[in-house]
């Protein structure tokens, strides 16, 4: 019977005093993206984010970014001749930070196909529900706390998940769960998630960086610090 097997670090050593290289992908406000680099300040995760890029020039994220003296870069498709150079920037780039794992903080994109490949098993997502409910293209932000009012849930909470071909369809590593109040709005749900997040998502970084996300015959989880 195989051993369960680390899938951080693609089986390499982090030599002692070196952190652990995490890239940030974005589309909004980066409030996760600031949980991530507040996390990393104060000691509280042995890593640091070496790359924030965005698929949205605008991003509030960026902002949070170049305070906290991180590298940024801005990624649309249409700013390329062919999907395919897209690619290969995008991809040259997330390279040349030298990240270990990727992150997806609110990125409203999908990742190409060539990027999954290079990064396997070393990408995460943070999605605002209890995955696999709520989940899916076409469900996220607002919309999924609407969902879950609408469906009388009582029940919510956040997901980190490994990132696969598929919309929110990787498996879930970490979660954790608040009640649904009675007289919840989308909006007093909406905060109450993401204050989840701001805690699930660095504890999943740190997860990584330790080498305690394991493997073993198809299932993935994480082991206990």
């Amino acid at each position: 019977m195989m051993e369960p097997r680390p899938i951080s670090q693609r089986e390499s050593h982090i030599s002692s005093g070196e952190k652990f290289r995490v890239a940030v992908l974005i589309s909004g406000g980066g409030t996760n993206l600031q949980a991530l680099l507040d996390a990393a300040t104060v000691g509280s995760i042995a890593a640091e984010v070496c790359l924030v890029i965005s698929s949205n020039p605008e991003a509030v994220g960026l902002e949070r970014a170049k305070r906290a003296g991180v590298p940024t870069a801005v990624f649309r498709s249409k700013d390329f001749p062919d999907l395919p150079s897209f690619r290969r920037a995008l991809l040259e780039s997330l390279r040349d930070s030298g990240a270990r794992l990727l992150v997806l903080a609110g990125y409203m994109k999908k990742l190409p196909r060539e990027v999954l490949r290079a990064y396997p098993d070393a990408i995460i997502n943070i999605h605002p529900a209890l995955l696999p409910r709520f989940g899916g293209k076409g469900y996220f932000g607002r919309r999924v706390h609407a969902a879950v009012l609408a469906a009388g849930e009582r029940v919510s909470g956040a997901t980190v998940h490994l990132v696969t071909e598929g919309y929110d369809e990787g498996p879930n590593l970490l979660q954790e769960q608040i009640p649904v109040r009675s007289d919840d709005t989308v909006e007093s749900l909406a905060a109450r998630v993401l204050a989840v997040e701001h805690r699930l998502l660095p504890a999943a970084v740190q997860a990584f960086a330790d080498g305690r996300v394991r493997s073993q015959g198809g299932r993935v989880w994480v082991e206990p610090a």
